[in-house]
This record gives C-alpha cells, sequence and structure tokens, in this order.
C-alpha cells in the first residue's frame, strides 16, 4: 500500500503535498500520526520538508489545506504553503485553464483568494489575498540579563517581530525562546531596514515547529504590516522582503491592514510514500 505525493517549494520553504480521500492511506488529515510526519519530513530518513499539506476536497472542487509542522504540530496558516497548494490545484484541473487562474483555498484561519500564473521552468507565480493583520500586545522575554521586546502580529498565525539587531549567534539563542514563549508558540522575526533600497526588509525566521527556516510567507506579511505601522515602509506601496530563499512582494492598505502576497511556487518531484500512515 502507497500513497501518492509531491514535493513542492516556495522560496526554499518546502513541503510534502497529498490528497485526502484518495486510496485507503489517508481519508482524511486527522488520520496523519504526529510519528508519521516527522519520520516523512526526516532529511536523512524520509522525504525531507519543512511540513506535510494535506489536501482535503479536492474532488468536491473545494480545496481545503492541512498543515503540519516537521515536528507534528497543526499551525494555523502556512503563506509559502497556501501558494503551493493553489498552484498544486491548478495543475491538477482538468484539461488547461485560463491563465491566470483564480482558486480559492480554505485554511484553519480562513478561505484566502489565489491567483496562480504560470512562468518559466515550470514554476508558478502566485498571489494571495492573506486578509487584515491583527495587532496584538507586545511580546516581552527576559534571556541572559536582557528584556527583548517584540512587535505582535498574527496573519492567521501569530508572529513576533523586532527592527533591533541581532547577530547570527544571538538568533539562534533568542529564536528558540521568544518562540516558545506563549502558550501555543509563535514565529519570530529579525528584520532590518534596507538603508540602500527604501521598502526593502531583510528578514531572518525562527519558525515554531521547524527552527530557522528559508522563508516564511505569513511572517513576510505581518513583517511588511509592522514596518507600515512604524513607518519603515509605505502603506499600499510594494514592500519587498528578503528572506534567506528568495523575495515576497507585500502590500499593505491603510487602515483595514489587508494584506497580499505575491510570491513563486515550484514542484520539486513526485513519488511514493511506502510507509503505513
Amino acid at each position: 500500500m502507497t500513497l501518492a505525493f509531491e514535493k513542492w517549494e516556495g522560496l526554499g520553504n518546502d513541503f510534502v503535498i497529498v490528497v485526502a480521500g484518495r486510496g485507503r492511506l489517508l481519508g482524511a488529515a486527522a488520520d496523519l500520526r504526529a510519528e508519521t510526519i516527522v519520520a516523512v519530513c526526516d532529511r536523512r530518513r524520509g522525504v525531507g520538508a519543512d511540513g506535510i499539506l494535506v489536501v482535503e476536497g479536492l474532488d468536491e472542487l473545494r480545496p481545503r489545506m492541512v498543515v503540519f509542522n516537521a515536528d507534528g504540530t497543526r499551525p494555523e496558516m502556512c503563506g509559502n504553503g497556501v501558494r503551493c497548494v493553489a498552484a498544486f490545484v491548478a495543475g491538477s484541473a482538468a484539461g488547461t485553464p485560463a491563465w491566470p487562474h483564480a482558486i480559492h483555498v480554505e485554511t484553519d484561519a480562513g478561505e484566502r483568494r489565489c491567483v496562480v500564473t504560470p512562468v518559466a521552468e515550470g514554476g508558478f507565480d502566485v498571489e494571495v489575498d492573506m486578509g487584515a493583520a491583527r495587532i496584538d500586545p507586545d511580546l516581552g522575554v527576559i534571556l541572559e540579563g536582557h528584556d527583548h521586546r517584540f512587535r505582535r502580529v498574527d496573519l492567521g498565525n501569530p508572529h513576533a517581530i523586532t527592527f533591533l539587531p541581532y547577530d547570527e549567534a544571538s538568533i539562534d539563542r533568542v529564536g528558540p525562546r521568544v518562540a516558545t514563549t506563549p502558550a501555543h508558540g509563535t514565529n519570530v522575526e529579525f528584520c532590518v531596514v534596507s538603508p540602500e533600497e527604501p521598502g526593502v526588509l531583510d528578514v531572518v525566521v525562527w519558525e515554531r515547529g521547524v527552527g530557522r527556516t528559508l522563508a516564511c510567507g505569513t511572517g513576510a506579511c505581518a513583517v511588511a504590516v509592522a514596518a507600515c505601522d512604524e513607518g519603515r515602509a509605505a502603506f499600499g506601496a510594494p514592500v519587498r522582503v528578503r528572506l534567506p530563499g528568495g523575495e515576497l512582494v507585500i502590500r499593505v492598505e491603510a487602515g483595514s491592514r489587508a494584506v497580499s502576497m505575491r510570491g513563486p511556487a515550484r514542484r520539486v518531484f513526485r513519488g511514493e510514500l511506502a510507509s503505513p500512515l
């Protein structure tokens, strides 16, 4: 017994995508056990991924994305993941869809409208309506005698953001501590405003349940919101967020803090999972 899967990535944030309801191995996302998720995501003994994306409702043309982190936990939303799922669904559509192709993907954080356009070398450009950001009270963490303060922005999942300078070693110490301070955890973004390029932000992400990651879509959106609120970037204008894996373009509307995100998604390969779920 096997289960077909596809490996996708968005800016190096990589995922195993499986479709629920196809075959006896996976009737629903709830069938996935934490130890199975950890094994599949293992980069030496498994497929290797930052997480697993389960697509439900594909046969009924109502795609729903359920996200599992590499440690087996279930976050509410994944910005890079929703781009990959939208491109996967568009590519799975019967016949040849008209491009650009609009897909509505349901998530644990609500519905996200995605517009998918194919680009060179088999990849896709995907623009996502990410909804309105919510601002939460700041987060403070005492570590090694220092008070570390983070601005909190929620884009369907939580983010803690700082524009203060942190070197690489400090990120590795502070990131995991901040990520595990709230009861349900938080993603953490360490940001630098480019002094040479207005509207460009360089960001390193410590993702809950994963650790350092090459990119985080909701994190890029949250950083853009915080930057606009603090006057570091302009509302309504494109904000370029540069992550280790590449760049996303974010727009934040004044007043509502409604956010759109545009970035790539690419199929890496197809395969079959042979281990029982």
